[in-house]
């Protein structure tokens, strides 16, 4: 008996109807607070920390945050890991 040499994967019917962001990122339903540490997807450098601080909401979609050895950062919600 061989295997197939190719094959593909179909998307369930929960992921296939995923709420997308314009970039084509998967929508976060998180609702967030101020002084609450994200975990971000792009640290703004090298050499800063991985974690962000949530100052004050700026807009819908974007916080106003600190980084730990970058500092204070407009950081858009597709940029938080959830």
């Amino acid at each position: 008996m061989s295997l197939p040499t190719a094959y593909s994967v179909q998307p369930l019917a929960s992921e296939a109807t995923a709420d997308l962001n314009p970039e084509g990122y998967p929508v976060c339903r998180i609702t967030y607070n101020r002084d609450a540490w994200v975990k971000m997807l792009q640290p703004p450098n090298e050499y800063s920390a991985e974690d962000a601080k949530l100052l004050c909401q700026e807009s819908e979609n974007t916080w106003v945050a600190w980084v730990p050895d970058h500092g204070e950062i407009i950081l858009d919600r597709s940029n938080i890991y959830c």
